[in-house]
């Protein structure tokens, strides 16, 4: 039993993650998420027995957890290093699915709470980005950017990517991404050329 769960269990967050970056939170009910994984409903409330916003909330982390391993990774050659491969991730998601699918930290953070229950998954969303930055920052201070500047330019990072992941799949087009790689490459050279 002990090594059935976990899988059953993690098949239903990464069904959740695809889902989610593909219809948003609110395009999918708990019947959908469950669905989409080829789970069972009850088992699916039987790992997520606060529902949707737990389940979302464990799903963000999930793709999050991927992203950080990669970040981290790359960040190990510096932060120009780490930025060409976080923005040849979401490319890569982009071209891959065809513009239907984006980044499902994004697909949850900008959702409407729900009004009865906590914000569990937009407060999974914000620890992530907030993760995102940490590390890009991190790199940044380390290759001599001053603390403020890192800090600063690790929020842009993050938001252009994100922005430009969204502008691509509207627009059916990945030059929205191909266009702030060039302009961030630039700043993230200059800020650790000092």
């Amino acid at each position: 039993m002990s090594q059935r769960e976990p899988r059953s269990r993690e098949r239903i967050v990464i069904g959740a993650a695809d889902l989610i970056r593909r219809r948003g939170l609110a395009g999918s009910t708990v019947r959908d998420l469950a669905a989409h994984s080829g789970a069972p409903l009850g088992s699916t409330y039987h790992y997520f027995p606060r529902g949707k916003q737990q389940l979302a909330a464990e799903a963000v982390r999930f793709a999050g957890d991927l992203v950080t391993r990669i970040l981290e990774q790359e960040l190990e050659a510096g932060p120009v290093a780490g930025l060409r491969a976080f923005l040849a991730l979401w490319r890569q998601t982009v071209i891959d699915s065809d513009f239907a699918a984006g980044c499902p930290v994004l697909a949850v953070a900008v959702e409407e709470p729900p009004d009865d229950a906590a914000p569990e998954a937009i407060t999974a969303a914000a620890e992530v980005f907030t993760s995102w930055e940490g590390l890009l920052s991190a790199s940044l201070r380390d290759r001599g950017a001053a603390p403020e500047q890192a800090a600063r330019l690790a929020t842009l990072i993050v938001a252009a990517v994100e922005g430009s992941v969204a502008m691509c799949r509207a627009k059916r087009d990945i030059q929205p991404l191909d266009d702030i790689a060039a302009q961030l490459e630039v700043l993230v050279h200059a800020a650790v050329a000092k």
